[in-house]
């Protein structure tokens, strides 16, 4: 035993020996890893050559015939040759990011640039009425430091953070002129078709993206000439309102599951909600049908916990507290002198009233879709026409599909997009706002939407049935019936001869009708301003209908003429008895084209009740 200790001790003591010095090692007794420390395996050692090997020790040279390793001397170089090498690829890739996103935002624009100016055009066609000229009056006041529209009346949609910005913007480069309509309506019908290309491509890329791009686009590319042009691209008659909604919908679609979501969702919502109660209807109710829904689904159905739900209960409240902040902003600017908005009505249609609004409905969705054919001739327009029904009809597949999956969709923009379809419609069906074929502007929103709808549910159908020729075949009519509608001349405004021929006469301060006042104040650049009135018990008033109250102050103004309608006494507003019934008989009485003008030689401000 004691011999066996002693031998495991010696061989201990050998090994140490060896690891200090490993020269002294005896031969068959292991010695630590050529090259390497113990405990550092990751740094080289450079060792002198074995003895007798024929070279100095420490002379640094290799002993003859012996093997360098393969790294020896250029392992630095080798390392640093790679580095750079590394770098110029990660610059290489992050510029081709860079390019590939410039190129896709020159593409955007580009297509703007051109959508744009197709618009512009086809806007051009339709003349500025007293609604859109209010408006652009407004922005001008706006303009001049009255940012509040301290005295003004507008009508129930105000616009104030949507339209009225971009008319102040566009006055600011082009003054006071008519084309402010129409430049304003080009550019929101133009964002309106490229939110829609962008929230129907979704998070797909390559040919599905280009496909549902093509459809949502395409759906909208070609507004029918008159009326639909009218309704989509004319006054701001909650056409614009759909673009903060669909950016709401956009941010919904791309931005991840984070606490900013629901708080800018909230703060958008709110910011169009300012300008236009319509955003109720097609954004704040839509949104929080369809997250209490989700929310049921997982809390009741599925039983997940909160962590899995919080997403659109945030969403849900954001949308109840938008319309508290909007409802608080208006407050606020009325309290301190600002505009006050008409109270909107909320009476619900008779039974009789139904049938009359299930026509208009029907007739209002051919008119947003281009496909309007009734009462036309048979020809190239009624064809062009009836292509249209292939956009109609594909909106009314993706919808029927959209309900029958509502319940069980996991696609939130999806749901959002068909609910607000079908409370836009429901709303304007039983209230009271369906009034004519114009009054379709009230469910303008629904052509974007079903646009999406159709792109984001039916591109991949479509595709896989190989139907991609047929729909190219119907966007070559469209862009037919885009160029044929581009080809009609461009129309003055409404009042355009009536302001040429006050001004003329330096007739500069008067008062008509609404539908006469603001158009002809604007036709004239505002070099002859008129200010509308109203009927009040057989006589005349001042309007309370998108009107300043300093218009009337006779401190400040001098009215002396009163300018009537074209038509037989009592059938066109104003009418000729009460006119006269306000301010007597007049000193002259001219002819101006379609209209009669009477002139007074005193103010008629102060006769004004």
């Amino acid at each position: 035993m004691a011999d066996t200790s002693s031998g495991r001790a010696s061989s201990a003591e050998v090994r140490a020996t060896a690891r200090l010095d490993p020269a002294a090692a005896p031969p068959g007794v292991p010695g630590p890893r050529p090259g390497r420390e113990e405990g550092r395996n990751d740094q080289p050692v450079i060792s002198g050559p074995p003895a007798g090997s024929g070279a100095p020790a420490g002379s640094g040279q290799p002993a003859p015939g012996s093997r360098q390793p393969a790294d020896s001397g250029r392992s630095e170089p080798a390392q640093s040759g790679r580095r750079p090498r590394r770098l110029a690829r990660q610059v290489r890739r992050k510029l081709a990011a860079l390019a590939a996103v410039a190129g896709r935002a020159c593409a955007w624009l580009a297509a703007g640039t051109l959508l744009f100016g197709c618009y512009l055009q086809l806007s051009r066609t339709v003349p500025v009425d007293s609604d859109g000229a209010a408006n652009a009056l407004q922005a001008w006041d706006m303009l001049h430091g009255n940012l509040l529209l301290r005295g003004w009346r507008l009508s129930d949609v105000s616009f104030y953070t949507t339209e009225l910005p971009q008319y102040m913007l566009i006055e600011l480069a082009r003054g006071l002129t008519p084309d402010v309509v129409h430049v304003a309506g080009a550019i929101t019908f133009t964002l309106l078709v490229l939110l829609a290309a962008m929230l129907a491509k979704g998070r797909t890329r390559g040919r599905e993206a280009a496909v549902r791009m093509g459809i949502a686009a395409g759906i909208m590319l070609a507004p029918q000439l008159g009326s639909g042009v009218y309704v989509l691209m004319l006054d701001p008659d909650h056409v614009g309102t759909a673009v903060p909604v669909l950016l709401v919908w956009l941010l919904l679609d791309r931005a991840p599951r984070r606490w900013y979501v629901p708080v800018a969702a909230t703060g958008l919502l709110a910011w169009a909600l300012v300008a236009d109660s319509m955003v109720l209807i097609i954004g704040v109710l839509p949104l929080l049908a369809v997250c209490v829904t989700r929310c049921y689904q997982r809390i009741v159905r599925e039983r997940l916990s909160p962590r899995c739900w919080w997403f659109e209960l945030s969403l849900a409240a954001g949308s109840l507290i938008s319309a508290v902040l909007a409802k608080t902003a208006l407050a606020q600017i009325a309290r301190h002198g600002g505009f006050r908005v008409w109270p909107v009505g909320s009476q619900l249609a008779s039974y009789g009233e139904l049938p009359s609004h299930f026509m208009l409905t029907g007739q209002g969705l051919l008119l947003l879709f281009g496909a309007d054919l009734f009462g036309r001739d048979l020809g190239l327009p009624a064809a062009l026409a009836m292509l249209h029904l292939v956009g109609l009809a594909l909106a009314a597949w993706a919808v029927c599909i959209a309900v029958r999956r509502f319940a069980g969709d996991s696609d939130l923009v999806t749901q959002v997009l068909l609910a607000g379809v079908v409370i836009d419609l429901a709303a304007y069906l039983s209230g009271t706002r369906a009034v004519d074929l114009h009054s379709t502007r009230e469910i303008a929103a629904v052509l974007p939407f079903c646009a999406v709808l159709a792109a984001r549910l039916l591109a991949r159908r479509l595709d896989a049935a190989r139907m991609v020729p047929a729909l190219l075949i119907a966007a070559t009519g469209y862009l037919v019936c885009l160029g044929r509608e581009m080809a009609e001349p461009a129309q003055p405004a409404q009042g355009q001869q009536l302001a040429s021929w006050l001004a003329a006469r330096h007739l500069d301060y008067g008062l008509a009708g609404y539908w006469q006042a603001a158009s002809t104040t604007l036709a004239s650049h505002g070099r002859v301003q008129v200010r509308s009135v109203l009927p009040w018990h057989e006589t005349v008033t001042r309007g309370s209908w998108e009107t300043d109250a300093s218009w009337y102050d006779p401190l400040r103004h001098t009215a002396t003429f009163f300018v009537l309608p074209p038509g037989a006494p009592g059938l066109a507003y104003p009418w000729s008895f009460d006119v006269r019934a306000t301010f007597g008989q007049p000193a002259r009485i001219y002819d101006a084209g379609p209209y009669t003008v009477l002139v007074w030689n005193r103010n008629l401000l102060t006769a004004l009740p």
